[in-house]
């Protein structure tokens, strides 16, 4: 795997992948008798893994980068040259990753995300990243030869690169033995023969990663061999590696049920992905539907069809997060198992919508349990804020409680800093980009802003409306963004069980209270520790873990 490219001896420099490291190598001789080259070696983790377990004493693990193994072995990989002197930095480019869909009728979305996945791969480096204690010649040839002209795209940094590798760090036992919890079955479906039945008799809320996501693995299963079942509709956004769901729906196939898979094949990143998944459902005799020409499809849906003595009936469930699990063991999500009739109702539009888009949008506009994007959410959302500010103004009980992973729509933003000076208490958990002023004089009581970034990767959005007293509360699909509440398919189901309803609130105001992982938002942007003014630590994923794993239902 490791093969060098002299790079001074190439007429055509080389398309680095955007997805690789690269050590950028000097080769130089103490006496200066020849002159210095530069080399490029390819880091081959995606072959090799990033991590080295180094054998070591019985008591202790040595973790090893691969980049620096390589660092270690330069004189025999370049012994074929009299050189002695060796430095090796890393280096990685991005590229450009956006997918042009123009409007060519001729072309089929599928051949435009087939050649833009191909376009990607030579796209226009965007950012180049290197280590800053590079030699300089090294970077100045380096940025030469590569094009790069704007200072902008040059962007100093440290030793290491590629973070993200560092989700598959190695398990070490010590670590994740004493802290890492293993999910749990839910406590209403632990003792339970089928989850079909529970579900038929009783909203369940799946707690992720702290539940585990093999009862929705369980769903489908049942599903798939359930003789009552006539169809399994299902969207699907970004799916594992080895995917537990797709097994699940084409054994249902092979049973006779008639399953739908609404793939999006424009997920970032898993474009390519998707492809290979859609070729393999089709295969497997799967309707897919590949999305929509000018709208994501980002809802996380199921709508199962089961029919016992010419009664039909529809079960399922809405989730915030991907059918994924192999993300659902580190990002925190809810999902809802539910055979309400309402919600159901909605669901059932929502794939009525998919299925014909042109002739069908009035489906979407139709329902009244689900808040929908691109239709009705939007509107929703603001009457449920102005609700809050009339109570506010009558001295009545108002608060709103949201947490996202980005807040950015500015008519939202603004709707927000409404309530605030209207006495609206106002608390937001927001994970990435927060555009709204948290600090502002004229807010009657202060907005409580605060980012929290743990173990796990806070995934779920929940929408709290105090409304005096009898809270609504909504689990959804879609950040408070242009982008999602205007130009994608979202959905966010009101929870209508008050147990649920009051363990959502219970998780969400244990996250306010962290005082150990939770940073400020504030208008300076410094991004500090919440102060835990000598109160006692609260880690919040590990005090909702506690909560749900202790968590019983009548």
């Amino acid at each position: 795997y490791i093969v060098p490219l002299m790079i001074e001896d190439i007429q055509t420099f080389p398309v680095l992948n955007d997805k690789s490291i690269y050590l950028a190598c000097k080769l130089s001789r103490r006496d200066r008798t020849i002159p210095q080259r530069f080399a490029l070696v390819s880091v081959p983790a995606r072959h090799l893994g990033r991590f080295l377990l180094l054998p070591g004493r019985s008591d202790e693990q040595n973790i090893i980068l691969l980049e620096d193994v390589i660092r270690f072995c330069l004189p025999n990989i370049f012994s074929f040259f009299n050189y002695d002197q060796f430095s090796a930095h890393l280096i990685k480019v991005t590229r450009d990753a956006e997918i042009d869909i123009d409007n060519d009728i001729s072309t089929s979305l599928i051949q435009k995300i087939e050649k833009g996945l191909k376009n990607r791969k030579k796209g226009r480096p965007v950012r180049f990243v290197f280590d800053k204690d590079i030699d300089i010649a090294l970077l100045t040839y380096l940025v030469k030869r590569m094009g790069l002209s704007l200072k902008e795209n040059l962007v100093p940094g440290g030793r290491i690169h590629n973070f993200k590798d560092f989700m598959d760090f190695p398990d070490l036992a010590a670590l994740s033995k004493s802290q890492r919890k293993k999910p749990f079955t839910h406590f209403i479906l632990k003792n339970a023969g089928s989850v079909t039945q529970e579900v038929f008799e009783k909203d369940v809320l799946l707690n992720f990663p702290y539940h585990s996501f093999d009862s929705v693995i369980d769903l489908l299963r049942e599903a798939a061999i359930d003789p009552h079942v006539l169809s399994i509709k299902i969207t699907c956004y970004r799916l594992a590696p080895r995917s537990k769901v797709i097994n699940a729906l084409t054994n249902a196939v092979r049973n006779g049920k008639q399953v739908t898979v609404v793939l999006e094949l424009r997920a970032r990143f898993d474009e390519e992905a998707n492809l290979m998944w859609k070729a393999h459902l089709e295969e497997a005799g799967v309707k897919v539907l590949i999305g929509l020409p000018n709208q994501k499809v980002h809802a996380k849906l199921c709508l199962i069809k089961r029919r016992v003595h010419n009664v039909t009936t529809h079960y399922g469930f809405v989730s915030t997060g991907n059918l994924n699990e192999k993300t659902a063991r580190t990002y925190c999500d809810h999902c809802l198992l539910t055979s309400d009739r309402k919600v159901m109702a909605d669901v059932n539009r929502i794939f009525a919508y998919l299925e014909n888009p042109k002739a069908s949008v009035g489906f979407l506009t139709a329902c009244k349990t689900l808040m929908v994007c691109p239709t009705g959410m939007r509107r929703q959302l603001l009457q449920l804020i102005n609700k809050e500010i009339k109570n506010a103004k009558h001295k009545k009980s108002a608060g709103i409680t949201l947490k996202v992973n980005a807040l950015s729509d500015e008519q939202l933003i603004l709707k927000l800093e409404e309530a605030a000076k209207a006495g609206v208490e106002v608390k937001l958990i927001i994970r990435g980009i927060c555009c709204m002023i948290t600090e502002n004089k004229k807010f009657k009581k202060p907005v409580q802003a605060i980012s929290i970034v743990d173990e796990y990767l806070e995934h779920a959005r929940v929408m709290i409306f105090h409304n005096n007293g009898e809270e609504k509360v909504f689990i959804s699909s879609a950040d408070w963004m242009l982008r999602n509440i205007d130009h994608r398919v979202e959905a966010a189901c009101p929870i209508l069980e008050k147990t649920i309803k009051n363990e959502i609130i219970d998780i969400i105001n244990i996250q306010l209270r962290d005082n150990v992982k939770a940073r400020v938002l504030n208008n300076e942007l410094n991004n500090e520790y919440v102060n835990p003014r000598n109160k006692a630590r609260v880690r919040s994923q590990v005090e909702t873990y506690h909560y749900v794993f202790n968590k019983k239902y009548s």
